[in-house]
């Protein structure tokens, strides 16, 4: 957990119209995303995946598991009978009987027909359980990225943390599909290997070295063989997980930078930044190149072995046994089975050999996902568990919203915001200035909710509804109507209550276009974009809002305008806004100000003051006796 950093409030600290802020520091972030190491990988991934097999979900991952492993069974049984059918098959070729051919192929079609209908219902069973298994990791992943802000969250705690969308999506899915598969080839292989043992050892016979009679020899050949191909396999092809580690990260960095391009395209094409951003997507593109050649370089070690183990596999078990043949002890049928069942068993105990190139891309893959969801769990103890070590937002006794003792901090805990209280009534239209850098926006934040590292309590209306705009309106997919109905509410509007709020706001226009879907991102320009923001705030009548810079697009008049809805449509809402333009203060009744400092806050607030003038203006215009009291009134003084 991050430290946390307290220090005592200055006794200038607890003004109801200004609030202490101490010098601003660089923002500290979480380690870089580490990889785990190869050892943990997979029984880190088990503890975040496995849950498909409880809960829920259990019933169905079970059932597709056990057809996905009763299939197998019942491939290896009719990889079993075909071995058995080549020793029948060449036996009677050797024979030169017809007959004995034409009942070979006959056995052959029913083999065939066997392996083709285990195969659908294998594959039907292995997928299924693939896409069910990814379905259930990825909500799981999605949900626990998109609560509690945590997608906001990490961008300011974790900023090295790669593409987390492209983790959930594809990494995901690598991480998931294999896994299937490696489960059925791994049954696959012990069932394969145990099976055709037996028939290496019952088949392939005896061998005589100096004298010594070496009975099952073809078993001791195989184990052998597969040792050597597979250890070489494991020390030559270890440093290919790093580098495919580097290359799926290298593939995320030029994806997020495209992003980038394209949601920041008209900025960039206004101050003419494109060859800049070339230049940017090149050396990012030179980099997952070079990844990608040093990935190939390891690869291509390790296809110097694949390739030999290829070439000599097949010919080994007829050359180890071509002195019993040619000496007459077994016949070409046994021989041939022999070499089948030698092949099976090299596939089996090479499959580590075989499928180290996709096991390496799996554990690159495993490790981006739990490296993510320990990237969720490093967040999540940094905010901290107890109170008095996190920002606390709770009902308050009234309908006031109020700050206690409240402290904002960065998030490896040095102070920004000192422990500040006041409190802010129901219909109050707050305006929250000061200096840049003090952190205004970051203390509406921590009041909406968003920024949980400091410490003290924010105190919101029980039941109220708080909205908050950012500079920027969220514009998501969908029909206008849609777009104006964000977030979801239990209250659908109706169209008469759109198109209203849609007058009001200046975007009459677009009245026609309700149940249009576009891209309204792209079709409506900025302050259009603003406007929708309080189009949804009229609909949603909300108790609190919060506005960070949210007219900064608008012009003088229909910021004027907009802000007049405070007045009177949502005259009732508590106000509590950022912004730099003058203008803005006429549409609040209190300033609240922020001031570094080192000792106290000595700045008065703006409801102070203006206090105070009025109190001023009143002694001076109120009424004075004139020099005789008993003057009649209405009777010019004397002078």
């Amino acid at each position: 957990m991050a430290p946390r950093c307290r220090r005592r409030a200055s006794s200038g600290s607890i003004l109801p119209d200004s609030l202490p802020a101490t010098a601003q520091a660089a923002v500290a972030v979480l380690p870089k995303d580490k990889r785990p190491r190869s050892s943990s990988t997979a029984r880190g991934y088990w503890r975040l995946a496995g849950g498909f097999w409880r809960g829920n979900t259990a019933r169905v991952a079970w059932k597709l598991t056990a057809a996905a492993l009763f299939l197998v069974c019942a491939n290896t049984a009719v990889q079993y009978g075909v071995n058995k059918w080549n020793a029948y098959f060449f036996d009677a070729l050797q024979q030169k009987s017809a007959k004995g051919v034409a009942g070979a192929v006959s056995l052959f079609a029913v083999l065939a027909v066997a392996a083709s209908t285990i195969s659908v219902f294998s594959l039907t069973s292995r997928v299924k359980l693939q896409v069910f298994w990814r379905q259930w990791l990825t909500k799981r992943l999605t949900k626990q990225w998109l609560d509690n802000q945590r997608f906001y969250r990490l961008s300011i705690a974790a900023p090295d943390l790669d593409a987390p969308e492209f983790r959930i999506a594809e990494d995901a899915r690598v991480a998931t599909e294999p896994v299937v598969e490696f489960g059925t080839g791994i049954l696959n292989a012990i069932l394969a290997a145990l099976v055709f043992f037996v028939v290496l050892w019952s088949v392939g016979g005896d061998i005589e070295v100096y004298g010594v009679t070496i009975p099952g020899f073809m078993v001791i050949a195989a184990v052998l063989y597969s040792g050597v191909m597979s250890g070489s396999m494991l020390i030559f092809g270890r440093p290919l997980i790093h580098r495919i580690e580097e290359k799926n990260a290298s593939e995320a960095k030029l994806r997020t930078e495209m992003s980038r391009v394209r949601e920041n395209a008209e900025s960039i094409a206004l101050i003419g930044g494109e060859a800049d951003e070339i230049k940017s997507l090149h050396d990012t593109l030179h980099s997952l190149v070079e990844s990608w050649m040093r990935m190939l370089k390891q690869w291509s070690r390790m296809m110097w072995l694949m390739g030999s183990n290829w070439a000599v596999a097949p010919v080994v078990p007829l050359l180890l046994e071509a002195p019993n043949f040619l000496a007459g002890k077994m016949t070409l049928g046994a021989l041939m089975q022999t070499a089948a069942a030698f092949a099976q068993v090299q596939v089996a105990l090479n499959w580590i050999f075989d499928n180290y190139p996709r096991i390496a891309e799996w554990m690159a893959s495993a490790g981006r996902v739990t490296g993510l969801w320990a990237a969720f769990t490093n967040l999540d103890n940094s905010v901290g568990a107890e109170e008095q070590d996190r920002i606390v937002i709770a009902d308050s006794p009234d309908d006031k919203v109020r700050l206690e003792n409240l402290s904002v901090a960065q998030f490896d805990g040095r102070v920004m915001i000192d422990e500040a209280t006041t409190e802010i009534d129901r219909g109050e239209r707050v305006l929250l200035t000061g200096e840049s850098g003090t952190g205004k926006s970051t203390l509406i934040r921590a009041i909406a909710g968003l920024w949980p590292w400091g410490s003290g309590r924010v105190l919101i209306p029980a039941g109220a509804r708080v909205a908050f705009l950012p500079q920027r309106a969220y514009i998501p997919n969908g029909t206008l109507r849609q777009v104006l109905h964000y977030p979801l509410t239990a209250r659908v509007p109706t169209t008469e209550e759109l198109e209203a709020a849609l007058q009001r706001c200046g975007l009459a226009h677009l009245m026609p276009r309700l149940d249009e879907e576009d891209r309204w991102d792209k079709l409506l320009s900025g302050g259009e974009q603003q406007r929708i923001g309080f189009v949804r705030l009229l609909v949603q009548k909300p108790d609190v809002v919060i506005l960070d810079e949210a007219t900064a697009a608008l012009d003088v008049d229909t910021q004027a305008s907009i802000m007049g809805l405070f007045q009177r449509e949502l005259g009732h809402a508590t106000l509590i806004s950022v912004g730099h333009r003058p203008e803005l203060a006429e549409f609040h009744n209190r300033r609240l100000s922020l001031r570094r400092t080192a000792t106290e806050v000595s700045m008065e607030g703006e409801r102070t003051r203006r206090r105070r003038l009025s109190q001023l203006l009143r002694r001076t215009l109120r009424p004075r006796p004139g020099p005789d009291a008993s003057r009649p009134s209405g009777s010019p003084p004397t002078v």
